[in-house]
């Protein structure tokens, strides 16, 4: 498989009444289709302003960033964008909440309803559909929210701290959920996370970012014996505890 997202020599700049803020620098990295990445690093040091560039809602100051060999000018279907907050409106059911993108882009047809429908059945949330929000939990709610994403046929998923909100036990409960069904669909990931073992857990690969400005200090290719691979059997392999180790070491979390 090829890659489908390359960062190329990727630096941004913000401008504030204070000067100048060198949020990333010299970024190069590319995702191959199909791959889970993780990004870990220190707060601030621009692990969400790269899903902004990637999403096309940011463009960088120097670099390119590429999705299928074509540069990134705005945003685009390819990509789909989870924010740590599941979003969804109160007053519109899980059914008109999972629509509403397909509404947003004018693509909205039979053929993509009979979709979401076979969505929310294949998902666990077929009998929620005429349900609101408030009457599901945190975890069903993340799930609908991603279903939402799924239904306008991303290539691409930007998982933006998406699991912070909830408690452990059930953020462990939807990493299982999000990752059976990001691999059942066989889309790209990328996840930004504060949770070293979360990063572990889930992903192919995990990228460390320095302090800002932000660099790619080290990039780990995880490699776990353990007879399937869900992020709750990751955590038990031998090999968890040694790249757990090793990340803590890079973020220097006590300084």
């Amino acid at each position: 498989m090829g890659n489908i997202v390359e960062l190329k020599n990727i630096g941004m700049i913000y401008h504030s009444l204070n000067g100048e803020i060198i949020a990333l620098e010299n970024i190069n990295l590319s995702v191959e289709e199909g791959e889970f990445v993780s990004i870990v690093g220190p707060s601030g040091c621009g692990k969400s302003t790269l899903l902004s560039l990637i999403s096309g809602l940011l463009k960088p100051t120097f670099g390119e960033v590429l999705i299928n060999g074509k540069e990134v000018n705005g945003t685009s279907n390819e990509v789909g964008y989870m924010l740590q907050k599941d979003h969804l409106f109160d007053w519109r059911t899980i059914y008109e909440n999972v629509i509403l993108g397909l509404e947003i882009t004018g693509t909205l047809n039979a053929g993509t309803k009979e979709k979401v429908l076979k969505l929310l059945d294949t998902y666990g949330l077929y009998e929620f559909k005429d349900k609101y929000p408030s009457q599901l939990s945190g975890g069903m709610r993340q799930r609908a929210a991603l279903i939402r994403t799924l239904a306008t046929d991303p290539k691409i998923l930007l998982l933006d701290e998406a699991f912070s909100a909830l408690d452990y036990q059930t953020r462990l409960a939807v990493n299982e959920d999000i990752y059976s069904i990001i691999k059942k669909e066989n889309k790209t990931a990328i996840l930004v996370t504060h949770d070293i073992a979360e990063s572990i857990s889930m992903a192919d690969r995990v990228v460390v970012l320095t302090k800002r400005p932000g660099t790619i200090k080290n990039i780990h290719e995880i490699k776990l014996t353990c007879k399937k691979r869900t992020p709750l059997c990751s955590r038990e392999a031998p090999e968890f505890r040694h790249y757990f180790n090793q990340i803590w070491k890079e973020l220097d979390v006590h300084v």
